[in-house]
């Protein structure tokens, strides 16, 4: 029989003083409960909005002005920068002494983080150095994967190029491509080589290196064009851009060759190109996430002092390959800017 007695529980009763912090610990476990709780979690957001307001970074790439690429990863910067609350400035030279004179006019400016690419890495390493001495914490981004951890950056994202190189030699393999052209639009930029090198470490077929000025377009459609008639052989254009493979298009028609294209790099007007089947197929490395990747990760750093990757390992972006079974899946996004 239960003897325990009916009614209410005195409040000056054991009892009674047991149920109320009872009462008093779920609430503080349970955040449905108001009171000091609820302020707390209200005043962790205030301080973590504090901690970011006033956050200045540049990001500074080796892009062309204008080049539908960087215009990706700028959009992704932006996006990433407006969820932050963070002061984002992009510059960018395709003259790797430009770069780094950038780079150092925002340590002058006194920027919180910069974001660089080191498509020449030698040429970037005193700026990069001189940004670590002035105490401003640098990752990298898209080109450089080899190089962001001798150089003391915090973090990288991108695409490891030579891995991408090989996938895109298998995929050759797979298609039963003979002998492929892999078109180097600037000559001792890492990642572009490394591309190009990766193919030719897969592909059981031969790979011919040919370098062109990525500066003039009529020019490389007309030197691809050329190589095309010279060689009749040559059963595949491998391209490290979308332009420039839309540039190729032309060049397998001028000379008449039977040859496909394939590409590294995307945008939309080569997503037309892949459905139409004018491109064999695309590597996307997806620039939009680098650059959202690359300015959230200040915030993150500054706000809570986490590190991507742990701060030892790049976070991979890519390969990711856009064929003409999948195009349909990534159109959208790339009718929208971001792919």
């Amino acid at each position: 029989m239960n003897t325990t007695p009916s009614g209410p529980v005195p409040a000056g009763s054991a009892r009674g003083t047991a149920l109320a912090a009872a009462v008093a610990a779920v609430c503080l476990l349970a955040s449905g409960c108001s009171g000091s709780g609820g302020s707390d979690a209200g005043s962790d957001a205030d301080a973590a909005g504090k901690a970011s307001a006033g956050i200045k970074v540049a990001l500074i790439t080796h892009g062309a002005p204008n080049d539908a690429f960087w215009e990706l990863v700028k959009k992704g910067a932006q996006a990433a920068a407006a969820k932050d609350g963070i002061a984002l400035t992009y510059e960018s030279n395709p003259d790797s002494k430009g770069q780094a004179d950038l780079v150092r006019e925002a340590i002058a400016d006194r920027v919180d983080g910069i974001a660089v690419t080191l498509a020449k890495p030698e040429a970037m390493r005193s700026a990069v150095a001189a940004a670590r001495a002035a105490g401003i914490p640098v990752v990298g981004l898209n080109s450089g994967i080899d190089a962001w951890k001798s150089g003391g950056l915090l973090q990288y994202f991108g695409q490891d190029e030579s891995v991408a190189g090989q996938a895109v030699g298998d995929k050759l393999d797979a298609l039963r491509a003979k002998h492929a052209l892999c078109v180097i639009h600037e000559r001792g930029n890492v990642a572009v080589e490394a591309r190009c090198a990766g193919v030719k470490k897969t592909f059981a077929g031969r790979t011919e290196m040919h370098y062109v000025d990525g500066t003039d377009m009529d020019a490389v459609t007309d030197s691809v064009a050329a190589a095309l008639r010279q060689d009749r052989t040559i059963d595949e254009v491998v391209m490290n851009g979308a332009e420039f493979a839309l540039a190729a298009v032309k060049s397998v028609k001028e000379a008449g060759s039977k040859a496909e294209v394939a590409t590294f790099d995307l945008n939309k007007d080569l997503v037309k190109a892949v459905r139409s089947g004018d491109v064999q197929f695309a590597v996307d490395q997806q620039p939009y996430l680098q650059g959202y990747l690359a300015v959230d990760a200040f915030w993150l750093y500054k706000t809570n002092g986490n590190f991507s990757g742990g701060g030892e390992e790049p976070v991979l972006t890519g390969p990711a390959f856009v064929t003409k079974q999948n195009v349909a899946a990534v159109s959208k996004f790339a009718a929208n800017g971001t792919r």
